[in-house]
């Protein structure tokens, strides 16, 4: 991969911290481990007591146990995070994403007991974690937002009026939502009602906040969002756009960068748009702004992720600079050392997101131990994972196990790598959305470029119709089957193929084995077990 004028400016000093608790588990709690070693920094890792064999708490320096397995009762739990900093000497935090990552509370409990928070200001958390406060700021600061509310509904009654104002379709969504959580379409006035007491009492469940507010549907959107790096001197630079556009359930699944609707004049209008409102909020660190994208090209503010996100290393492979030591700087007090003009990306990256779930079976989770796994190499590949071989996968936190990602000088080598690189990760004990992403990849609409927010939804939609136009002819070519029983039978295969009850597939194992070394792994993984 060529190098970038960027790389040679991004010096981290290894004496920033000496010791840095990692608020989190999984693959990202790996990822700022390896951070930390490789500038000299030591670790802690804490962990509940379902993960006390997992991979970065037998990475980490040291560990510290915080509690049973629920989130809520260990991750959670602000108290028992800052007693391990204390009892472990950590200096820092950092948060990871999900979990406290995003909790002004947790900043503030941090900065009052004299641990550096690696991350933004709780009054900038704040701002931007609130969906209608941050929507209030932006559109006074000149930056466009998508028509609704700019603050929370009062009430049921409102919410009718403002629908009724801006019209539908319409998105009613959590006002301290993320994650894809509390969300909900609402095409017309007969799903007003049931949409707005289902996204309230997930907005409850999820974010202890049952707050909403109304945004206008926007038709056919893209999904762009811009990394930012802010210092506390005062400077802040964007390092490029991501397309987060593959999404399910308005959970991101497959990113890349650069997106194929953006043009260098767009990048630029939006990357300066982001530091506009990384500025309005007076924020400090890594952060991402998000945007809708029109069918006209108009973009409209959506949201800020106060935190690193999931997808972050497609930005790193093109830019070369690594987020979170950069975050370790900026949290430690230097200035970015890098310029605007100096943020120059080269090639092409897209990063799949692989979940312990059965794409077969409405991608229900699919826990439970991991018995092989084979992870792709050589040219243009990295793997960021939390699983190991004889790990078991939890059934109470997500469901993500690691994220594949592929650099090339263009999209396509991007694609072509990507897709090789799948089809060498073997994952045997579980099911994983491997296959699922394969046919994704060679959609003609994803090779492209030309898809948005609904592609997976059409995309499911396809593969259904044609699931049940190829297992119904099969039917009608049957000469052993009269015409009742074709019938009977033809109405058996759609019921279970439109209700999603597709026979158990075999857990994911891309490469097939042959059954001579299937027995000898077998053979070993036993051998193991037993000693």
């Amino acid at each position: 991969m060529p190098a970038s004028p960027a790389w040679g400016n991004c010096v981290i000093k290894k004496s920033t911290f000496k010791k840095i608790l990692i608020a989190n588990r999984g693959e990202i709690a790996v990822r700022v481990i390896r951070a930390c070693r490789e500038t000299g920094i030591r670790s802690v890792a804490v962990y509940s007591e379902r993960d006390r064999v997992s991979l970065h708490v037998r990475m980490a320096d040291e560990a510290v146990l915080i509690g049973p397995p629920p989130a809520s009762e260990s991750y959670l739990v602000i108290d028992k995070i800052i007693a391990a900093a204390k009892q472990t000497g950590a200096e820092a935090i950092h948060p990871g994403y999900g979990f406290l990552s995003e909790n002004a509370s947790f900043a503030e409990a941090c900065e009052e007991n004299g641990i550096i928070f690696i991350g933004p200001s709780a009054e900038a958390m704040r701002l931007m974690g609130s969906k209608t406060s941050a929507r209030t700021a932006m559109e006074s600061s000149g930056v466009p937002i998508v028509p609704g509310t700019t603050q929370p509904l009062k009430n049921d009654e409102e919410a009718w009026a403002v629908a009724h104002r801006i019209g539908f379709p319409l998105m009613i969504k959590a006002a301290a939502g993320g994650g894809g959580k509390g969300m909900r379409l609402v095409t017309g006035e007969q799903d007003m009602e049931s949409a707005l007491r289902t996204t309230r009492s997930e907005a409850l469940n999820a974010f202890k906040d049952d707050s909403i507010y109304i945004e206008k549907f926007i038709s056919q959107p893209r999904h762009i969002e811009i990394q930012i790096l802010a210092d506390k001197h005062g400077h802040t630079i964007y390092l490029g756009e991501r397309e987060c556009s593959i999404q399910r359930r308005h959970q991101k699944v497959i990113e890349e960068t650069p997106s194929t609707l953006i043009d260098a004049s767009m990048r630029r209008k939006m990357g300066e748009t982001a530091v506009a409102v990384a500025r309005a909020s007076r924020y400090v660190n890594a952060g991402t702004v998000e945007f809708l994208v029109d069918a006209q090209k108009n973009f409209y503010f959506l949201e800020m992720n106060t935190r690193l996100q999931v997808e972050h290393p497609i930005t790193e492979w093109v830019t070369g600079i690594d987020l979170v030591k950069q975050q370790f700087s900026i949290a430690a007090g230097e200035a970015l050392g890098i310029s605007q003009d100096e943020v120059r990306p080269r090639g092409a990256a897209i990063e799949c997101r692989i979940y312990a779930e059965d794409p077969y079976n409405n991608f229900y989770p699919s826990p439970g131990r991991v018995t092989l796994i084979g992870r792709p190499a050589g040219p243009g590949i990295r793997v960021d994972s939390g699983a190991y071989e004889g790990w078991e996968v939890p059934l109470e936190y997500d469901p993500l196990l690691a994220k594949v990602t592929a650099w090339g000088k263009d999209r396509a080598e991007a694609i072509a790598r990507l897709s090789r690189a799948l089809s060498e990760y073997e994952i045997v004990g579980i099911k994983t959305g491997i296959p699922f992403y394969q046919k994704i990849l060679q959609h003609p609409d994803f090779l492209s470029g030309t898809y948005d927010t609904r592609f997976i939804d059409r995309f499911l939609e396809e593969k259904d119709a044609a699931g049940e136009s190829s297992q119904v002819e099969a039917l009608n070519d049957r000469k052993d089957l009269n015409e009742e029983q074709v019938i009977a039978l033809t109405a058996a295969v759609m019921h279970v193929l439109r209700n999603g009850k597709q026979g158990r597939q075999p857990a994911t194992a891309v490469t097939s084995i042959s059954r001579w070394k299937w027995t000898g792994r077998q053979e070993n993984l036993e051998g193991t077990e037993n000693q």
